[in-house]
């Protein structure tokens, strides 16, 4: 099947603008009218005007005279309507089209959950219920009627402020919503239903009162207090650190359990997936809760980057995503232990974008093509994309990234604008050169640098030259040997034998410095820090400035150094990190030759080193104890085994539990008794979230699962006779103990899930923990557990969270999915094609787990083709999964 390749060098201008369009929604029983009044402006002498829908067209009107059907043609295979003679001046469509939201179960357009209607427009949903543009550089300012029955749809919600309501006859009411900021059509959403209102306000810095109203299910609204007190340190923070206000005199947010994303930001009316809304102790984990202000903060921040400044086109994605994303995290550090957050964004990136850059799908911060823009939105464009902003503040620093966002929405407040327009307005507010800079946007791949260091001797002094070679990767868009050096920050320190910081001068400066960010730029350069001292240790990459693989050839005891002493705590991590992570190799090695596994003792002690600190930080000591994931380990390499890396990793992690047991039992009591310390007499089951706490809880559960494995037997009788006490704390606990003892071959663990389940039945978001647990556990029968789960009353295929919970989930168990008979691939390949029939998006995300091909050893390799193969032949195949799947297969 050919398939339709949009590239960004075919960009052109929009032939008609759209300023102003007019909405009515007739919502019936089985169906709902829509009428679309599209004010449109046509650009340099257009007569041919076409628009983009996939819907059922009624009628069309041109300044109110109905056209005949010989005046349009319409064309499913390609979503479009062409008018040919269109006046040069300023006209009117009015559009009648016919929409059915109780069958539509992509979730894309205009659909119905539960009784309720919602929309999801971004990227291309808008087409779904009615005809237009359908672009983002085509803006205009909206206004919306909706009419419904009263009793079934009492709450009829759009963007902007609601400047209209009242009754009709029959029983029917209706409600008009103005926006005053013209948007794309990707930001349009309306919700009408029965939903529990919770309100509340925010009075801005220049004193105008924002109304604050949360819409959910009449059971779910005791769980949104901490949403809403997340959107007002949201609102403040804004204010506080980059000076935006909010600017309508209202913010909605409405949360659906039938979401295929996680949000979304539409003006004034954002909707959620429940994930994201609801939480409180009894049904949410610490990393729930951080997730709710997280995600609250995200579409918040998309107010000003994002609606206020928006994209010229789907392939500047990541001008608001990856600068949002960017802000959110500046957020949530700003927040809690802004070092913790920094490792788990960079634990993020490295485990799956790191992983989309070496497989076929890697694509650019700014991709060149798409078929589906749905398969675009990537780790690459969110995580990398924000990488790359952080680059610029690395740069320039905060006040000079400041003037650079000051510039950008001066210069582009209301338009549609490109990568390119932020970078112009970072260098031009700063006076700083980002033209090398710019490759980051079309560049795909991780570079590598490789660094070498030595002490040369200048006079009676010493320098330390550090000598830096970019490797650039061959992807699947360009070969190596096309790409050009590209232009990062590298930060660095230097440390000598006793752990002291120590002091160096730079080229022609007399200054001195104990850190300094060096600006790489070419393919191979060289770095000259005056005036050492001798034995000197780099810290590299300090703070993560930049998103690359580091190649240095520390010693074990160098890592070690900087394990212990290293001021910079994504460096003092990583100096860990990297101990881990050669330790897991020498087993793989070990185990393909069919050696003893070697002894780490350098390791055990650095590790007990850390647990006896008690000077660290709950949550960074929490850290410092984490394991490097399989898919973090297996980087760029080829002809992988995921089960002898699996394999290499758990030997690992026993020889820790056993050489540690004894500190890693005192660590986590400890932590539980510094926990309850300033809760004495309080109910047992007092909770509230607070990073502090729950930093507590995580070094508590880093330290319990390896406990777990010096005696699962003894472990799992304890864990059984005191479970319901630890449940009746809050779930961060509840959920720590299972997944502690998720893999435990006993009965009482599938007795403890069963008794989980029965407790949360009627709780969909708890019940996604249940089919999580199931599918992520390393037990031999996982796969029967996980097959049988899919006839679990609460599971449903076509539900997004559920899918993602089981069969998501089963997808990363290494184990079970690269079981070497097939299994675990033919199981996961079955769902994508059956979900592909209704749920493109997801069938797509699912798809993605096959992107190892090309890197695994050849036996299953050969599997995992052969399922592949089976799927890209299908006649019926969405577009969505086809493209994945024949990239892969490519």
């Amino acid at each position: 099947m050919t398939q339709t390749v949009k590239y960004l060098k075919d960009y052109t201008a929009p032939t008609h603008l759209v300023p102003k369009t007019d909405l009515l929604f007739e919502i019936n029983e089985q169906y709902t009218d829509v009428w679309a009044t599209l004010h449109i402006e046509p650009q340099n002498g257009a007569t041919e005007l076409v628009l983009q829908g996939d819907v059922k067209l009624i009628s069309i009107k041109k300044n109110d005279e109905t056209l005949p059907e010989t005046a349009y043609s319409l064309n499913p295979n390609d979503e479009t309507l062409v008018l040919p003679n269109m006046p040069t001046e300023p006209f009117t469509l009015t559009i009648h089209t016919q929409v059915e939201p109780q069958k539509n179960k992509s979730f894309n357009g205009l659909y119905e959950s539960e009784g309720n209607l919602y929309t999801q427009c971004e990227p291309e949903g808008f087409r779904k219920i009615t005809f237009h543009p359908d672009r983002p550089d085509v803006m205009g300012e909206f206004t919306t009627e909706i009419r419904a029955n009263a009793d079934k749809f009492p709450v009829l919600l759009s963007n902007g402020n609601k400047i209209r309501s009242g009754s009709l006859n029959d029983g029917r009411h209706f409600a008009v919503w103005h926006d005053p900021f013209v948007k794309p059509t990707y930001l349009f959403a309306l919700v009408a239903g029965d939903l529990a209102l919770t309100s509340d306000f925010f009075i801005t810095q220049s004193g105008r009162r924002v109304v604050i109203e949360f819409y959910t299910r009449q059971a779910d609204a005791h769980q949104v207090a901490f949403a809403i007190e997340s959107l007002k340190n949201s609102m403040k923070w804004d204010e506080t650190r980059f000076g935006l206000e909010y600017d309508l005199d209202i913010y909605m947010v409405v949360a659906v359990g039938d979401f295929n994303m996680g949000a979304m930001e539409n003006k004034g009316l954002n909707i959620f997936n429940t994930k994201y809304v609801l939480a409180d102790s009894q049904t949410a984990t610490d990393a729930d809760f951080e997730g709710v202000e997280a995600v609250i903060a995200h579409e918040y921040f998309h107010n000003w980057t994002g609606n206020r400044v928006t994209c010229r086109d789907w392939f500047q994605l990541s001008l608001k995503e990856g600068l949002t994303v960017f802000r959110d995290q500046e957020f949530s550090g700003d927040r809690a232990s802004r070092a913790v957050r920094r490792i788990e964004n960079v634990k993020l990136l490295r485990t799956h974008q790191f992983a989309e850059d070496a497989s076929p799908m890697a694509h650019p911060v700014r991709p060149a093509s798409y078929v589906e823009m749905n398969n675009f939105y990537t780790m690459t464009v969110y995580e990398k994309g924000a990488e790359v902003v952080r680059m610029y503040h690395t740069f320039l620093g905060e006040e000079g990234f400041q003037r650079g966002m000051k510039l950008y929405f001066e210069r582009h407040d209301g338009q549609a604008v490109t990568c390119d327009d932020f970078r112009a307005a970072m260098a031009d507010a700063n006076g700083f050169d980002f033209e090398q800079f710019a490759l980051w946007y079309s560049q795909a791949g991780t570079p590598t640098l490789q660094i070498s260091g030595s002490l040369k001797k200048n006079g009676g002094n010493l320098d330390y030259v550090l000598r830096v070679k970019q490797i650039l990767p061959d992807t699947p868009d360009m070969p190596a040997s096309q790409k050009q050096a590209m232009m990062m920050p590298l930060a660095i320190a230097l440390f000598n034998e006793n752990g002291e910081k120590g002091a160096f001068k730079l080229p022609n400066d007399d200054n001195s410095y104990n850190e300094t960010i060096l600006i790489v730029n070419q393919a191979e350069q060289e770095f000259v820090l005056r005036e050492v001292q001798q034995s000197v240790t780099p810290s590299l990459l300090r703070g993560f400035s930049a998103p690359v693989h580091l190649q240095f050839d520390y010693t074990n005891e160098q890592l070690a150094l900087l394990l212990a002493h290293d001021d910079d705590e994504f460096a003092r991590w990583e100096a860990g990190q990297t101990l881990l992570r050669r330790a897991i190799f020498a087993n793989e090695t070990a185990l393909q030759q069919g050696n003893d596994l070697p002894q780490n003792p350098l390791l055990i002690q650095a590790l007990r080193n850390i647990l006896n600190d008690n000077n660290l930080d709950a949550a960074f000591k929490a850290m410092l104890l984490q394991v490097p994931a399989e898919a973090e380990l297996w980087g760029e390499r080829d002809h992988i085994n995921p089960v002898q890396t699996t394999m290499a990793r758990e030997a690992l992690l026993d020889e820790i539990a056993h050489a540690l047991h004894g500190e890693l039992l005192a660590t986590a009591l400890n932590a539980r008794e510094s926990e309850n310390a300033d809760k004495r007499g309080k109910e047992i089951a007092f909770y509230e979230y607070n990073p502090k706490d729950a930093g507590l809880r995580a070094l508590q559960y880093a330290c319990f699962p390896l406990i777990h494995r010096f005696d699962e037997a003894a472990t799992i009788e304890q864990v059984f006779e005191h479970y319901d006490e630890m449940a009746r704390k809050n779930m961060t606990h509840e959920w720590g103990v299972l997944s502690s003892i998720n893999s435990n071959a006993s009965a009482k663990r599938d007795e403890l899930l069963a008794r989980f389940a029965a407790k949360f039945d009627h709780q969909a978001l708890v019940m996604d923990k249940y089919f999580s647990l199931i599918a992520c556990s390393r037990r031999a029968d996982t796969l029967v557990q996980a097959q049988a789960a899919l006839n679990h009353p609460r599971f449903a295929l076509d539900n997004p969270n559920k899918v993602r919970a089981l069969i998501g989930t089963f997808a990363r168990n290494v184990p079970h999915f690269h079981a070497l008979d097939g299994s675990g691939y033919a199981f996961v390949a079955q769902h994508i094609k059956k979900i592909d029939a209704f749920n493109p998006q997801v069938a797509a995300g699912l798809a993605r787990a096959f992107n190892l091909l090309k890197r695994i050893e050849p036996q299953r390799q050969a599997l995992m083709r052969a399922e592949l193969e089976a799927i890209v032949a299908l006649p019926s195949l969405s577009k969505d999964v086809r493209e994945i799947v024949e990239k892969i297969l490519a």
